[in-house]
């Protein structure tokens, strides 16, 4: 992680002395000297100011001269932090919401280049949503660290990518199978529930449901 050191700590606290405490420059401020245990809120922070380009308006003419200069964050981990947000904004809203920040625990709380991780991890074609779901699991359940999740990764991608042609194929349709089943079962609850269709439909449905059971075995 690339860690402030107490020489960029201080000079942030030297910066936020003569801003409003409530202002958004002040409050990115303190998430930096804070980030290792915040990096979602700055992730939050930041997001909105590259997306915007607030920092032109501090007097800065890009991202990268606006993280390194004012919250001393050189590129590569401003760019991975944002990523890493945006990621979880897009993919995994659920570890944004407040209950989540304040009920986790410090060891569950994934860091954000475990996150990037898993956002890589989302975006290779060799693996499907079993394997997506293994390594969140590890990652948001157990608390995985970024080097060992990578490990993980690189495991997962070359075991895929030596299957047999035929094996990836089977394995690829069984889970697309259940994927179809689950959404299936989901949408036949909430029609049956709300009475949404006609007692034929909820019936075929659920034949459907029964053979796509025994398709899986």
């Amino acid at each position: 992680m690339d860690n402030l050191k107490p020489k960029s700590v201080k000079s942030l606290e030297e910066k936020m002395e003569n801003m409003d405490a409530d202002s958004l420059r002040y409050h990115i401020m303190n998430s930096a000297k804070n980030f290792k245990t915040s990096w979602v809120e700055l992730g939050r922070s930041l997001y909105s100011v590259y997306k915007d380009k607030l920092f032109k308006n501090w007097g800065y003419s890009t991202f990268d001269i606006y993280s390194a200069k004012e919250i001393g964050i050189r590129k590569q981990t401003a760019m991975k932090l944002l990523r890493s947000y945006y990621f979880l904004e897009k993919e995994e809203p659920a570890i944004l919401k407040e209950d989540y920040k304040e009920n986790a625990q410090p060891a569950t709380l994934p860091s954000y280049e475990s996150i990037d991780v898993l956002r890589q991890a989302k975006n290779k074609k060799a693996l499907d949503a079993e394997d997506y779901a293994s390594l969140k699991k590890e990652i948001f359940e157990k608390g995985r660290d970024a080097r060992d999740a990578k490990r993980d990764l690189t495991t997962l991608i070359r075991q895929r990518q030596e299957l047999d042609p035929d094996e990836a194929f089977e394995k690829k349709r069984l889970a697309a199978v259940r994927r179809f089943l689950g959404t299936l079962k989901a949408i036949k609850q909430e029609i049956e529930s709300h009475k949404l269709v006609s007692a034929s439909i909820i019936k075929e449905a659920a034949s459907l449901i029964q053979k796509l059971e025994a398709e899986l075995g």
